[in-house]
């Protein structure tokens, strides 16, 4: 039930947004009620913080993390993660956004314990796309850039392309950045 209850805010908080998601439309998607929902979240912010650390960090892990981490190069991994996110939203047509900026977008200035939770999730991003980046040389367009502040720079990328994406109802803005980042991360031959 509390799987539920997290898989319904999850998925509404995403299409509609945090502040305009009821915990009314939150028990009647999960087919709760009120007894149940509260069962196992005090409040409607207790529900969105286990979004945030049960939901939207896997959902980050398995699109992005996973991805770079497997790949043979960062480069490669970069390109794998993005691209396989634009045919995503070329097939289901619209473009909602990414969770965790959508999220820090409308929670992040407002609320304390929500800015330190996505605060969290994006430097965890970093940290791995960075030790990443270190494994390998560096790409030649970044000599002497540290990873860190590579890592920034891809997340922040990836970040204003779906932000883009999200107005403009397209992957067109997510297509280009990849291809302007796999160049830019491509290793020296």
């Amino acid at each position: 039930m509390r799987a539920r209850i997290l898989d319904a805010a999850a998925e509404l908080f995403q299409a509609r947004g945090y502040h305009d998601t009821s915990v009314q439309d939150v028990k009647r998607l999960a087919g709760v009620s009120s007894g149940a929902f509260h069962h196992h979240f005090e409040s409607k912010k207790a529900l969105g913080l286990a979004v945030v650390h049960e939901r939207v960090t896997g959902a980050l892990r398995a699109a992005w993390l996973d991805p770079v981490l497997a790949a043979p190069t960062a480069a490669d991994g970069v390109r794998e993660a993005m691209r396989a996110i634009g045919g995503e939203l070329g097939e289901q047509g619209f473009v909602r956004g990414c969770p965790v900026n959508n999220l820090a977008v409308e929670l992040a200035f407002s609320d304390a314990d929500f800015r330190d939770a996505l605060r969290a999730i994006f430097a965890g991003w970093q940290d791995s796309i960075a030790a990443r980046l270190a494994a390998g040389p560096m790409p030649p367009a970044f000599a002497g850039a540290a990873p860190a502040d590579l890592a920034r720079f891809i997340v922040a990328a990836y970040s204003g392309a779906m932000t883009m994406a999200k107005t403009e109802q397209s992957p067109a803005p997510l297509d280009a950045t990849t291809a302007i980042l796999v160049r830019l991360l491509m290793p020296a031959k």
